[in-house]
């Protein structure tokens, strides 16, 4: 039981997705008593056991779907009819996937950064707010957020994401949201979120693209937000939040703002990367 509940803490510090098995019944003759448990991760190893044999390899099978779909349900077996196995008896499992608590980091605590942070911890999420101006990032603004004073960029490069973690990027000018895009684009975030219209969206990853060369925009989602025609902070904020629920329960039937994708950016990165090739040719 140790084993089991300390690799389960370990899945929910680092963010990784796996699914949990309990036996809650038991009648007759059984394998395992109620209480056992078997954690399986997602990539494919499992920890515990709920007796071994034809019971243990239908319950792994259960997992993978329950972990695929995210959605528990309660499965029993008759050992013997159901599996061909000689104990007779029968066991009610109960599975349920298993995630930690998706963390937004906001990245720059202005007027857009306030009300996102407020619905962002409505729908479930735990909150970062990251600027290091002390008169706006204050408790007073983001009650019971997380709240880290530095530079944005460098709190990132610092930080240990993984694929719970959101990156929404608001800060108060350019130059450090393209500082913080950058850092952002090195971290393995599952999403990152860029406030601003196509033209600076253009213009940053022109920037970016010209300093470190090919990038992978497959998390980028700039102009953040889905089509609501959000002009408010808080409007901003629930198209914000209902782009990322979206993409949260793989929902992909929705408008996006995001220009990552079109024609008119691979030309401007195109374009970055012949220049780029011209200077080096001419050095």
């Amino acid at each position: 039981m140790q084993a089991v509940t300390e690799a389960l803490l370990d899945l929910l510090r680092t963010g990784q997705a796996g699914a949990l098995a309990t036996v809650v019944q038991v009648s007759g003759s059984t394998p395992q008593v109620a209480g056992a448990r078997l954690l399986l991760r997602a990539d494919g190893s499992a920890v515990g056991t709920i007796g071994g044999g034809a019971i243990e390899r239908a319950v792994l099978a259960a997992l993978a779907d329950v972990q695929q779909r995210g959605v528990a349900k309660l499965m029993s077996w008759d050992l013997g009819r159901d599996l061909g196995m000689c104990c007779g008896g029968s066991m009610g499992v109960f599975l349920e996937p298993i995630g930690a608590t998706p963390r937004l980091w906001v990245c720059g605590a202005g007027h857009v950064a306030q009300p996102t942070a407020a619905l962002g911890r409505s729908v479930g999420f735990e909150l970062v707010i990251v600027d290091e101006r002390e008169d706006w990032n204050t408790a007073e603004r983001f009650p019971h957020c997380r709240r880290e004073l530095g530079d944005p960029a460098d709190v990132l490069r610092r930080a240990e994401l993984g694929g719970r973690d959101w990156i929404l990027i608001t800060s108060h000018d350019h130059r450090l949201d393209e500082e913080v895009l950058q850092a952002a684009l090195q971290t393995p975030a599952r999403y990152i979120g860029l406030v601003g219209s196509r033209r600076k969206v253009y213009r940053l990853l022109q920037r970016i693209t010209l300093r470190q060369g090919a990038l992978d925009t497959t998390r980028l989602y700039a102009p953040v937000g889905l089509n609501l025609g959000a002009l408010t902070p808080e409007e901003i904020a629930v198209s914000i939040l209902s782009e990322i629920i979206a993409l949260r329960h793989g929902v992909a039937s929705l408008e996006h703002l995001r220009a990552v994708d079109d024609a008119r950016l691979a030309q401007l990165l195109s374009e970055s990367a012949g220049a780029e090739d011209d200077r080096e040719a001419e050095g």
